[in-house]
């Protein structure tokens, strides 16, 4: 990719990212009081500016993380919110996959210059995975969200063993690409800072990754918590992209599948301002601080520190999806 065009894709980064907060400020009209009177709980001695303080400096701290890990903000923003936090689940999930857009925007050109995000691979995978998750997002508003919050907990359990169990490889071997991913050109080159070395890198198994990716973006829609949980071991294991290639696609990728069915939460007025803006902005700060270290960070780090907040969130919001709070 040249020069010009990686600049190009900063640019429209950049666009995306001042559309995306004019988008966040439009929130506050909306008014959703009668589903948040029936939402939220009868009291609280927190003020309201105490939940966002809350919400901002918590999410601060995901974005940092959540970039390098390649999961999402979302995949940590909505367990840990959602058990932890006083608000109704259909309000996480809906500040969930604009928390998921915001890192992923924040992240994007700078991932794009260093070569770290492909524009070649992520767009057929994620054309496929955002009509899925306009079909996940519907059906999620349809389930009672107890329902929801159980099986969110058992999602959230699985995907722990799965990044636990998966044994990682920071450059896959790929001897030669298939047929579509020739057609398609997904390939490319990135300068591997940690390393000081010149990575070639191509992928294989195209026509089972696209098809995986339809079910990604279901979940995707369905939890409102992103999937870049399920987007890295795809991208990295069956198709063989680096590691660091995967985790940096994935983000790109989440800016398309998220802002899809996040339309649907906005059309059922299932997204509140006092939680989408600060937990917005906090993660993307905090995302901006992730993408940077993506560059010179092992993602294995930051890995084992994912995997515990997840273990932690994902039996939380299963006992609280049971009615058992702790």
């Amino acid at each position: 990719m040249s020069n010009r065009l990686v600049s190009a894709m900063g640019n429209i980064g950049g666009m995306l990212k001042a559309n995306a907060l004019l988008l966040l400020l439009s929130l506050s009209l909306f008014t959703a009081g009668a589903y948040a009177a029936e939402s939220m709980p009868a009291a609280s001695t927190m003020p309201w500016w105490g939940w966002a303080l809350a919400l901002f400096v918590t999410c601060f701290f995901l974005g940092i993380v959540a970039v390098p890990s390649g999961v999402g903000g979302g995949v940590l923003f909505v367990p840990i919110v959602g058990g932890f936090f006083p608000f109704h689940l259909d309000f996480v999930r809906g500040a969930g996959l604009l928390v998921a857009l915001a890192s992923a925007l924040a992240a994007g050109p700078s991932l794009l210059r260093g070569g770290l995000a492909n524009l070649r691979l992520a767009l057929p995978l994620a054309v496929l995975a955002s009509a899925s998750a306009i079909a996940g997002a519907m059906i999620g508003l349809a389930i009672p969200a107890n329902i929801v919050q159980i099986a969110l907990g058992g999602t959230i359990l699985g995907i722990v063993v799965l990044m636990a169990l998966a044994k990682k490889s920071e450059f896959p071997e790929v001897k030669a690409s298939d047929k579509l991913a020739s057609v398609l050109a997904m390939n490319g080159i990135y300068h591997d800072a940690a390393r000081n070395q010149r990575i070639d890198w191509k992928v294989h198994r195209t026509p089972l990754g696209l098809s995986l990716f339809v079910g990604i973006g279901f979940l995707a829609g369905l939890f409102g918590m992103g999937a870049g949980w399920a987007n890295v071991p795809v991208l990295n294991l069956l198709m063989g992209a680096p590691l660091k290639v995967s985790a940096g696609t994935s983000s790109f990728i989440l800016t398309l599948v998220d802002s899809s069915a996040a339309w649907i939460y906005l059309n059922k007025g299932a997204v509140l301002a006092i939680i989408a803006v600060p937990s917005v902005i906090g993660m993307m700060l905090g995302a901006m601080i992730g993408a940077r270290l993506l560059h010179v960070l092992k993602a294995s780090v930051v890995r084992k520190m994912v995997i515990t907040l997840l273990l932690f969130a994902g039996i939380r919001a299963l006992l609280k999806g049971l009615g058992i709070w702790i």
